[in-house]
């Protein structure tokens, strides 16, 4: 969520291609955060968690994807699209799409679906290498922010564009400036693009439930996780799952278990929570100092799981050495992989 020396997408928000890039304004809206609960003040989970790290040839494998055949797919910081062996041993580059890749899937075909930061919403194709645009326009306007999707069976990708106002080179000013101008969008087989909810709060993680009859989004500077029904009495409405999160969720996706595993990079800054509901001009302020000066992310390793009404189930917490804000993850039989904005590899948790 924060400033990080060790993550190129981050140091883009200064220098991009060699560039210095301007860091714009931003305009503030006043929010008042739910009081965070307990469970954000806490370092270590409820069980004893056993991490194994796997080092990546690159730096931000930002989200993890497996394929029927137990492959590893992840996109990291310099553009590369990477594939894993099942075990994480051996690691080659698939194809590049020059941007910054972030939420990964594999579609019902094989190939992959990839929301690039910079480029929009591609399609891989794990035979060639090939990369092709999907979206990257809505009405007519460029994203802005291309983050996380999530595949239905018919090839139906739900993604989100965290924010208009701001790209991924300055994402910290959409969690500082609370612009709520995030979005859901839906890309159907014959191209048509909806827009399904405005409004979001730094839309960020898709899950599909398991018939498909909802699509959840994480909002991540709302704390909360937000339901869509597709289907059935309530469809076209729109609920709070969870809400009250003890950390900010990033990347979410649905479990060979039937749960909603999401990522929480960082727990909740009590100094950010304290800034939202007061007079703007503080935000811009703090907007102006050095990095360093800023509200910095809690180094940790934290994942939860839900089931579809909203019950935690899994609270998995731990800490490592150098792999933290885990932003990707992936449960499959039992194996929850993770990946990192930040980090040099990809985590593996057994259950």
């Amino acid at each position: 969520m924060w400033q990080s020396s060790r993550c190129s997408k981050h140091l883009t928000a200064v220098t991009r291609y060699g560039q210095r890039v301007r860091k714009p304004t931003i305009d503030p809206v006043v929010w008042h955060p739910p009081k965070a609960p307990p469970r954000a003040k806490q370092r270590q989970g409820p069980v004893p968690v056993r991490l194994s790290v796997f080092d990546v040839p690159g730096t931000g494998p930002e989200d993890v994807a497996v394929d029927t055949d137990g492959n590893l797919y992840t996109g990291i910081a310099d553009g590369r699209i990477l594939r894993l062996s099942p075990d994480a041993t051996h690691v080659e580059t698939l194809a590049d799409t020059h941007g910054r890749p972030l939420g990964i899937e594999v579609d019902p075909n094989g190939d992959l679906v990839v929301c690039d930061a910079r480029r929009g919403l591609l399609h891989v194709d794990v035979a060639t290498g090939q990369v092709d645009t999907l979206a990257d326009r809505v009405d007519g306007v460029p994203m802005a922010f291309c983050n996380n999707a999530a595949v239905a069976a018919d090839g139906t990708a739900y993604f989100t564009d965290s924010s208009t106002h701001f790209g991924v080179d300055h994402y910290r000013g959409e969690i500082m400036a609370h612009t709520g101008t995030g979005r859901l969008l839906r890309r159907s087989p014959d191209g048509t693009l909806d827009v399904l909810l405005g409004g979001l709060q730094f839309a960020n993680g898709v899950a599909l439930a398991p018939d498909e009859s909802s699509v959840i989004v994480a909002e991540t500077t709302g704390y909360s996780l937000v339901r869509l029904h597709l289907s059935g009495p309530r469809q076209g409405q729109h609920d709070v799952l969870v809400d009250n999160l003890p950390g900010f969720p990033d990347n979410i996706s649905l479990g060979s278990d039937g749960l909603i595993w999401v990522t929480l990079p960082s727990p909740r800054d009590p100094m950010l929570d304290a800034v939202l509901p007061r007079a703007p001009i503080i935000r811009k302020m703090v907007w102006r100092m050095p990095e360093r000066l800023q509200p910095q992310e809690k180094k940790t390793v934290w994942v939860q799981a839900y089931e579809q009404d909203g019950a935690l189930v899994h609270d998995l917490q731990t800490s490592h050495a150098w792999f933290h804000l885990v932003t990707g993850v992936r449960e499959v039989n039992g194996t929850v992989w993770l990946g990192s904005l930040t980090s040099p590899g990809i985590g593996q948790i057994a259950l």
